[in-house]
């Protein structure tokens, strides 16, 4: 592929402006860019496309894919980045200012989206047949705003100037059809583009669309409004990523987009395996392959079971062997409510055919296993059907012929204890697949200080496409290594508080220790313990003026589900601690605590390369695995954390000189369980009590909403089953003594830079690329270049 972006910049600026380039506004100089990058792929896309059609595929089915900016990352693993500065340069542009241009793409959320985008990243990159199937949200998931620290919710616009790496394919549009409503499918693709390779992968993304888009019938009959009723009815399916289901009809909106677009998906794959191998379906496991990335798309199986007898008129026994041979399950979860059930009367209500192939698979299932000797109590726990609930993780296990973990430890763990009655009958259908970031963008794109270094110490960019080759030069690190590595560190924090400074209004010292923990709110990720952390940190300096302190900033980035109050008082509780600590006339001047608002993948590659330490706290047993965790490790940052999810591999990586481990261990915290009384530690460990009084003695503000108090409650005053559920308080002392202990040693900067580099050269095993190899294995595919 020779491109020469000088000369169709230009013009693709003047077609999406009407004016010539120097005279157009900076949006249109990156939709013109975008534009031309798009031009630059065309041929290989549609290349790509039709060789991954004729042969086997695996189509990768999420409900999110968290994409981040396209432009860049296009650019970069094409290699245009020099031409497009260039391209722009002649007409007084600079590309790092048309790039701020770019909003971020809204189409997932955290951790589990950041993976599906991370993945197609590593499939095209390895020229894998992969293409990633989902929803085009018209406003994701939400943006977030603080009101006087609380969050609040707004919509997220990000298609409102158009975004030229999503096109339409009207051509290829589906019907999908539910028992109240008949929506159309249209297919919006974007391109996938892999670092150092011709493939460019798809990602299709189905956005629904009335069968009429206006009635003008009613209109003319001066019913207006219900002229666009079904318009609107049909686009609440892809508005929102993950509508709130703290009621029925939020429940029956989830359920909808859910089956929406598994069935369009699957009426492709389908249509395809028919256009390229004929109308015998009992060969189309042979071709296609199904990866449901957690339950979301799990309706995807009874669909499947409806196509092939319904529309292609197998008999049950040829479907159902079909189907048991093509989807792939990943678990990412070992919480209870992740494992989604859906009320009965949901399926009957939207699609009765799809309710009574569930109930057959049931029926058949309980047969099964009652003639495999299993007890009847068990039979009815993981029954697919069972208490006027369909659920969706039995239905998976029970179909797919793969399921996997996504960490060594959490494979553990659900074959240990949440499936492990599907372990004891299927132990064959069990593996692990430790998740994995791809280094394009979270370290050659994120930070190319570093990026420049690896490449000068390994003599190459091989590490790209390569990361365990960085392993190789653990011992490499000299002096001069060492100087280089500090500057560039202190040069992303430097562009770090620079950026802090302009976004959230906050002067932060780039002298500080960078202390970050950005992730999903959820209490078992423990944010509360850190915000205490802080809280007590801050009393410890007012009650002791002489105390020696190491400069500190304190950032913290999350959203919260907007049904989750629990979640969103802890977001308001580390706002009111932000306010308390930096409005301190002395306090201030060594501690900064800093709140990044609407927390996503941009703001996380400014984070990240400038953090020093990652926190990685969630209570031991609850975090599947992680992903920020290896971001952070691939840029220098050392791990708090306890061992828990991809923790206890990243100690394995680097040894526990390199990290800071903490907290009660998965398989301590049972017998601690037993006798554990919050209000005992509240009372005996030093400091604990001042902090959890400050959430109701008037030292902190929640606006009168009581929800502190309740925080207060959760872990004081509940039932002695249910009091501080996620063992806060237990590990809090083990955790101001780590935390204590990792900023002293940060005095010592030489040995704080070897255990950077240390983490650097260790972070080979968790990219994604490695995650994706092992992924290829259990989908029977290989790698198909176009050139």
């Amino acid at each position: 592929m020779t491109q020469n972006l000088a000369a169709t910049v230009p013009s693709q600026i003047r077609a999406v402006s009407g004016h010539p380039a120097g005279a157009s506004t900076p949006m249109e100089v990156w939709q013109g860019l975008s534009a031309a990058v798009v031009d630059a792929i065309a041929d290989d896309w549609y290349a790509t496309e039709q060789k991954y059609r004729a042969g086997r595929m695996e189509h990768y089915f999420s409900a999110e894919f968290l994409m981040g900016r396209a432009l860049l990352n296009n650019l970069s693993n094409l290699g245009l980045v020099e031409q497009a500065r260039q391209a722009l340069g002649s007409f007084g542009q600079n590309l790092s200012e048309i790039l701020e241009e770019e909003p971020d793409a809204a189409l997932g959320n955290g951790g589990l989206g950041r993976l599906a985008a991370c993945f197609l990243d590593s499939c095209a990159t390895l020229d894998l047949p992969v293409a990633g199937y989902g929803i085009l949200y018209r406003y994701g998931l939400f943006k977030q705003l603080f009101n006087d620290g609380f969050q609040t919710e707004h919509p997220d616009p990000w298609m409102e100037e158009g975004y030229p790496f999503v096109l339409r394919r009207e051509e290829a549009q589906r019907i999908v059809r539910y028992a109240d409503l008949t929506v159309r499918a249209v297919p919006y693709d974007m391109p996938i583009t892999g670092y150092g390779t011709r493939n460019v992968n798809t990602l299709r993304l189905w956005k629904a669309e009335p069968m009429e888009e206006f009635d003008y019938d009613a209109f003319n009959s001066q019913r207006f409004t219900d002229a666009i009723v079904e318009r609107e009815r049909t686009a609440d399916i892809s508005r929102v990523l993950y509508p709130n289901d703290t009621t029925y009809e939020g429940k029956v909106l989830r359920v909808r987009q859910q089956y929406f677009f598994c069935s369009a998906s699957l009426q492709e794959i389908v249509d395809n395996y028919v256009a390229q191998h004929g109308t015998d379906l009992t060969g189309f496991a042979e071709f296609n392959s199904v990866q449901l990335n957690d339950t979301h798309p799990v309706l995807a199986i009874p669909e499947l079971m409806r196509l092939l007898m319904d529309e292609h008129h197998l008999g049950w026994e040829e479907a159902w062997s079909v189907v048991t041979a093509t989807f792939a399950y990943t678990n990412h979860t070992v919480l209870a409510e992740a494992l989604e059930t859906w009320e009965i009367s949901i399926f009957e209500r939207l699609f009765p055919r799809i309710l009574e192939i569930v109930r057959e698979i049931d029926r058949r299932f309980r047969t099964d296993l009652a003639d495999r000797g299993v007890d009847h109590s068990t039979i009815e726990y993981i029954a697919p059907v069972s208490g006027g609930k369909v659920r969706m993780a039995w239905i998976a296990c029970y179909a797919s012929y793969s399921i996997n973990g996504v960490a060594a430890l959490h494979t553990e763990i659900l074959k240990r204890d949440t499936l492990k009655d599907w372990y004891a009958i299927w132990p064959e259908r069990f593996n692990n697949k430790t998740n994995g970031v791809t280094p394009r963008r979270w370290l050659r794109q994120c930070n190319p200080r570093l990026s420049a270094l690896l490449d000068e110490v390994t003599g190459s960019d091989a590490w790209v496409t390569d990361l365990s080759v960085l392993a190789d030069y653990v011992d490499a690190a000299d002096d001069t290594v060492l100087d280089r590595l500090a500057e560039i560190k202190h040069a992303n924090k430097v562009d770090f508080a620079a950026w802090v400074a302009q976004r959230e209004g906050v002067e932060i010292d780039p002298e500080a220790i960078f202390d970050v923990q950005i992730k999903r709110l959820h209490e078992y990720k423990r944010q509360l313990l850190n915000a205490i952390y802080v809280l007590d940190l801050y009393f410890r300096m007012k009650d002791d003026p002489s105390l020696v302190v190491p400069p500190r900033v304190f950032v913290f980035g999350a959203k919260a589900a907007p049904g989750y109050i629990r979640a969103k008082a802890v977001i308001k509780l580390i706002n009111a601690v932000a306010e308390l600590v930096n409005n301190d006339p002395v306090v201030s001047q060594i501690l900064k605590v800093v709140f990044i608002h609407n927390y996503n993948v941009s703001p996380a590659e400014h984070i990240i390369p400038a953090a020093d330490v990652s926190e990685q706290i969630s209570m031991a047993g609850k975090e599947a695995s992680g992903t920020s965790n290896m971001k952070f490790m691939m840029n220098g940052a050392l791990t708090l954390g306890t061992l828990d999810g991809a923790n206890v591999e990243i100690l394995e990586s680097v040894g526990p000189d390199n990290a800071y481990i903490f907290g009660a261990t998965e398989d301590e915290l049972p017998a601690l369980r037993e006798t554990y009384d919050p209000r005992a530690v509240y009372e005996s460990v030093p400091g604990l009590k001042r902090v959890l009084d400050a959430l109701t003695d008037g030292t902190l503000d929640d606006n009168g909403s009581g929800w502190f108090a309740d925080l207060r409650r959760s872990l004081l005053e509940s039932s002695h089953e249910s009091a501080d559920v996620y063992y806060v308080l237990g590990d809090f002392e083990a955790y101001r003594q780590t935390k204590d202990a990792m900023a002293a040693d940060y005095a010592d900067q030489r040995a704080w830079q070897r255990k950077a580099w240390v983490n650097i050269t260790g972070s080979g095993r968790f990219s994604s690329d490695r995650t994706i190899r092992d992924y290829a294995q259990v989908w029977q595919i290989s790698p198909a270049p176009i050139a």
